[in-house]
């Protein structure tokens, strides 16, 4: 018996041998321990689990309904070969469901829109760029940082994460680029019923940006100097960035960070590799400063909720407990350097956070207090 610890659940993978003792078969359990359904929570099985060298032919089949399941091959090495294979399963309150691993042929696999994707966007200087059927987000390159150090138009200095509020559930990154950039048909600032980028970042941490604070001051990296994509898909995206060394007061600060965004879910995570220091903060922005920042230490989460334009907008971060030491409301003068600060435990130069929004006029949150139920849940999970 093999226990593998995924994100979301617990689960068993057991080989269980027919009577004829000519065949086995794997059966894949996932326990729900939690008393609400869950659902857009996504399995991994890594390769070696599955006692297999080529995870192209095997299939998820719900051994109750019969029902294959969509799946998606990652590549997490880049070596050529598929290392793992993700599902999301729906499991009810308090349950558990099997699931067999099957062979099957590319003509039964179940086929899905891919809605996580992600990638870089040389036509517009160099964003790198993702998104799912929630939210979108984007980060921005060394030529951007170039442009600015050198006084030329166009440039971002910034290793925040900017906002891109969508409405819709399918893609929008390549069709807002090149209605904005290549056709000039139009505006990613205009929303003409999908959405729009009105989210400013500047020099603030945008949406999970990381700081660190030294005494009662924050220090900040710069724009991403590499960047590779891992995968996209059905299921998820991810990517890798990599920044230059930086400087914390005299600390040599040495980031590297892969990100990820799953199907269904508001907030990407942020599996980040930092040496020089024992603990980061990763900011939302405060904006105006008319907005209200909540928060819980024992759950693992600060937010942000404020009126956006014409509309409100939730954002957040969670970790997991052991991770998450507190959190601060930093309120300057300095135009784009008042944050909400999660404060967080590096441990053997690793530490993992989530970080997010919800817009109201997505119709996802109306309210604060419907941001703030799914955070808690999403703590709880």
């Amino acid at each position: 018996m093999n226990t593998i610890k995924t994100l979301s659940c617990l689960l068993i993978v057991t080989l269980l041998c027919s009577c004829s003792q000519e065949k086995k078969d794997t059966i894949i359990t996932v326990k729900n321990t939690l008393n609400f359904e869950r659902t857009f929570e996504t399995v991994e099985i890594q390769r070696t689990a599955l006692s297999t060298e080529n995870l192209s032919s095997i299939g998820i089949k719900n051994t109750t309904t019969g029902k294959l399941l969509v799946t998606q091959l990652v590549d997490t090495d880049g070596d050529g070969a598929m290392d793992q294979l993700l599902f999301q399963p729906k499991i009810a309150a308090n349950s558990e469901v099997n699931f067999e691993v099957v062979t099957i042929s590319d003509a039964e696999k179940p086929k899905a829109e891919e809605l996580c994707y992600s990638r870089f966007v040389p036509e517009r200087t160099d964003d790198y760029t993702w998104e799912n059927d929630k939210v979108a987000f984007r980060v921005y390159g060394p030529v951007a940082q170039k442009m600015v150090e050198e006084n030329v138009p166009g440039g971002t200095l910034s290793s925040g994460v900017d906002a891109w509020l969508k409405k819709v559930k399918y893609p929008i990154i390549n069709k807002w680029y090149k209605e904005t950039i290549i056709d000039k048909t139009g505006s990613y600032h205009e929303d003409t019923g999908e959405g729009l980028d009105d989210f400013h970042v500047g020099s603030s941490r945008g949406i999970g940006g990381i700081a660190v604070k030294i005494d009662s001051t924050y220090f900040l990296s710069k724009n991403y100097t590499k960047w590779k994509t891992i995968t996209t898909g059905p299921i998820r995206t991810s990517f890798y960035l990599e920044y230059a060394n930086w400087d914390a007061s005299g600390k040599i600060i040495k980031e590297s960070k892969t990100i990820s965004l799953d199907l269904g879910s508001n907030l990407s995570k942020f599996s980040t590799s930092i040496e020089g220091v024992d603990q980061i903060s990763a900011g939302l922005t405060l904006h105006k400063k008319d907005g209200e920042v909540s928060g819980n230490k024992d759950e693992g989460w600060v937010s942000y909720w404020q009126p956006h334009a014409d509309s409100e907008l939730g954002s957040a971060i969670i970790a997991d407990r052991n991770t998450f030491s507190g959190f601060e409301k930093y309120d300057i003068d300095t135009p784009d350097l008042s944050n909400a600060y999660a404060h967080l435990k590096v441990k053997n130069n690793k530490v993992v956070y989530y970080a997010g929004f919800g817009w109201k006029k997505s119709n996802q949150f109306k309210t604060r207090q419907a941001w703030e139920a799914y955070l808690k849940i999403f703590s709880k999970k």
